[in-house]
């Protein structure tokens, strides 16, 4: 936590889950956990307003259920929430796990540079199917290849 950050160690906590954390691979947003959270457990009261109001300390005394939930949806201990060696513990986990995952992309990318365009396409078609399997969104960033320039498909 900043020195600086005024905010209720809960807020701190729960806002450093939203940013680093990355359950089924990707970064989500209040409503998007509020909606899983309620999808599991319909009888918890979250919504995606309050959630932003705990992780700025605008509001901070969520209910046990809610915490219990959150700590479920992001795969951490509930101690996470309250204590500090929990919580380091945690995030250097975290940053360990999101190093992989960008020495992952880089890797592929290193191994992409200088590849044949019609070779970017059928491995660009590889992974999106992969990324359907394991249940990953489609990338909607229509960022071409490398060494496309602008290339375009006259399909």
């Amino acid at each position: 936590m900043s020195e600086t950050d005024d905010r209720p160690v809960l807020a701190v906590r729960l806002d450093d889950l939203f940013k680093t954390a990355r359950p089924r691979g990707r970064r989500w947003t209040n409503a998007e956990v509020a909606e899983e959270l309620k999808r599991v457990n319909p009888e918890l009261k979250a919504g995606g307003v309050y959630l932003s109001q705990l992780r700025t300390g605008k509001r901070s005394n969520p209910s046990p259920d809610l915490l219990a939930a959150l700590a479920r949806f992001f795969g951490v201990s509930v101690s996470y929430f309250f204590d500090d060696e929990v919580a380091e513990s945690v995030l250097g986990e975290i940053a360990a796990v999101e190093a992989l995952r960008q020495a992952g992309v880089r890797s592929v990318a290193m191994r992409a540079a200088g590849m044949k365009m019609e070779n970017l396409q059928a491995i660009i078609a590889i992974m999106d199917q992969y990324r359907q399997l394991q249940g990953l969104p489609p990338v909607t960033d229509p960022a071409e290849p490398p060494g496309s320039a602008g290339a375009s498909n006259p399909d």
